[in-house]
């Protein structure tokens, strides 16, 4: 499978690993069929994204997902992050094979994730805002599509 440079230094070099302990707002998804799982922590104040940290436990390429997402919403608005989507990611990445695409798509949720938790932890419905979350992508990893 051939990957770009940019996934290649993200999976080796990942940017913001680890745990935000006084996060605001923290967003878990997963994929069960292909067993990638993204946590994403934010710490934001006055409607900007500070600082931002994941957990991926997946593939090189969730691995790659994850890091650029984190850089592309760090220091960003709340309504910048939210417009985030895996179309964007796969592009800062210069693309992704079609199999992998779905790591994109959790990326995409992470945030969004996180965000909803970030809403609710301030008393708001998030669901007008960040959108209806998918909690299973297994549509992503039909036909062997995953780790194949």
């Amino acid at each position: 499978m051939n990957y770009s440079a940019k996934v290649m230094d993200h999976f080796s070099n990942p940017r913001n690993v680890g745990e935000i302990t006084d996060a605001n707002g923290v967003g878990e998804v997963g994929n069960p069929t292909c067993g990638d799982i993204m946590k994403m922590y934010l710490k934001i104040e006055n409607n900007i994204i500070e600082d931002v940290k994941f957990k991926t436990f997946g593939c090189g390429a969730a691995i790659a997902t994850s890091s650029i997402a984190t850089e592309m919403i760090k220091g960003k608005t709340i309504d910048d992050a939210l417009k985030l989507t895996n179309k964007a990611v796969v592009e800062a990445l210069d693309g992704l094979p079609p199999v992998k695409v779905h790591c994109s798509v959790l990326a995409e949720q992470a945030v969004k994730s996180a965000l909803a938790d970030y809403y609710r932890r301030q008393g708001v419905d998030p669901e007008p805002l960040v959108g209806k979350l998918v909690e299973d992508c297994h549509d992503c990893c039909e036909n062997g599509g995953c780790h194949a």
